[in-house]
């Protein structure tokens, strides 16, 4: 039985492993480049910014340390889990250098092993990236025998930033590419003493699971687009509503209602990469790819379509506040955010903007990359503005009333994306409510209807009716 871990590359996924697994009773050793993260967790602290993390690793201290030492880990370990960055490179194919770094740094240390040892690589590859390239740096430097000597898996975590350790202990399924039956069953043992809530495991080929990695991420990114194109298409309806045409679908099983909700397209360090890279590696084996590509296409136009609508209400001293820069609630990454290119497209329009966000707006301006500013007060952001763009889901926008958008202006127009307001703010004296989804019944929208269905043949059977 495994019961001594070591994970390689201490970021927000690697760094959330380790005090999990400390969390569930295992021996762990972290490892690191970083010498301020190493001091961070031998002292007890997170090194990076995660919810919960700085209160697990403190609760499990004595479970937990961290070196620079590959040697060290791998000695001092039976599995060890690898989450090094495999950035997009300019194919949009996924850059193995750091994982190949690492490789070469365990398999020096598996050099000086005598037991079995079994290695995970837990980062985003693509199909014949572990086998063909990472498995024979192992062998070469360790002078050993995949199989016999040493395992090797691919194993990615199906996680999101803000909520990692919610996810990591209770997944839908642990996903296991196994170059044996040896080092798969080590791993599956392993999960079945790590998560919360029984997922079951699924365990394939290395092939397979590098391709179910990146295909789950660019399915997800086809559902929001999918219903941000429904959204789009209610919006020109009489009475049309997103929320109440995706309640619906997500009762068919065959769809559910995860990821059906209509608003601003998706971002962050996973989604928008992973789909593009299941394109490329599509193209290379030949395959057309087409649905990856418009979805990308579509998601890369929302800041556009944005700016479109709100043109006619931009002009000079207009103050527009975003509220929301992180690509999601509960993180402080702004990478692909919507909400940040929104912010960005809005300035060069010629829109003063503002922008706030219980998280992101503590990043430094320059990391922003913005031509806008952010203010740490919610209240001394929509106390400027004009013109309110509700972003993001966050609860902190949710709770918002009437009350706090009064400001010196005579009307404020809220443009929500998420709908979060729609009760609180509908019909309200002095501002203007426009929610992303919902169509008004207005005599335009009818008559676009009538025009399309009423004709000849429509007006003769109904005289032939009567």
């Amino acid at each position: 039985m495994t019961n001594r871990v070591s994970v390689i590359g201490l970021g927000k996924l690697g760094a959330t492993m380790a005090a999990c697994f400390a969390e569930r009773g295992f021996e762990v050793i972290g490892v690191d480049i970083n010498p301020h993260s190493i001091e961070a967790v031998n002292e007890g602290r997170a090194p990076v910014q995660e919810t919960g993390l700085d209160a697990l690793i403190a609760a499990n201290k004595d479970r937990i340390k961290a070196t620079a030492s590959h040697v060290e880990a791998v000695l001092g370990s039976d599995i060890s889990f690898v989450i090094v960055p495999t950035p997009s490179d300019e194919r949009g194919a996924f850059s193995l250098q750091y994982a190949a770094w690492a490789f070469k740094e365990i398999g020096r240390a598996i050099a000086k092993k005598d037991t079995y040892h079994n290695v995970v690589l837990t980062s985003t590859v693509l199909p014949g990236g572990t086998r063909e390239a990472l498995l024979p740096i192992l062998e070469r430097e360790s002078g050993k025998k995949a199989g016999r000597d040493f395992g090797l898996c691919y194993s990615p975590e199906f996680i999101a930033l803000g909520s990692i350790i919610k996810n990591f202990l209770n997944p839908d399924f642990t996903l296991i590419g196994e170059l044996d039956d040896k080092c798969g069953s080590q791993l599956e043992e392993l999960y079945s003493r790590v998560v919360e809530n029984g997922a079951p495991s699924a365990r394939m080929s290395l092939e397979n699971a590098e391709l179910a990695k990146i295909s789950v991420n660019a399915f997800v990114t086809t559902k929001i687009t999918f219903a941000n194109m429904l959204a789009e298409i209610c919006e020109q309806l009489p009475g049309g509503n997103i929320d109440v045409v995706s309640n619906a679908l997500g009762l068919d099983t065959r769809i559910g209602r995860k990821y059906l909700t209509g608003g601003l397209g998706y971002g962050g360090p996973c989604f928008p990469r992973d789909n593009f890279a299941l394109n490329f590696f599509a193209k290379e084996l030949g395959v057309t790819a087409g649905l990856s590509s418009m979805t990308d296409t579509m998601n890369r136009s929302v800041a556009a379509k944005v700016v479109e609508r709100l043109r006619p209400m931009i002009r000079d001293n207009v103050t527009v506040a975003v509220l929301g820069l992180a690509y999601k609630p509960f993180s402080h990454v702004t990478e692909e955010s919507q909400a940040l290119f929104i912010a960005q497209a809005l300035s060069k329009a010629g829109a003063r903007v503002v922008a706030f966000d219980p998280l992101a707006s503590e990043m430094p301006q320059s990391e922003l990359n913005g031509g806008f500013v952010v203010i740490d007060s919610l209240s001394d952001c929509l106390r400027q503005a004009q013109i309110v763009i509700i972003a993001t889901p966050d609860p902190v926008f949710a709770a918002l009333t009437a009350d706090d958008f009064k400001n010196e202006f005579a009307t404020v127009t809220v443009v929500d994306f998420w709908r979060l307001l729609q009760s609180e703010l509908s019909e309200k004296p002095n501002i203007k409510y426009l929610a992303f989804g919902l169509g008004i019944d207005d005599d335009a929208k009818a008559k676009r209807l009538r025009n399309l269905w009423v004709g000849p043949e429509t007006e003769r059977l109904t005289t032939t009716a009567k």
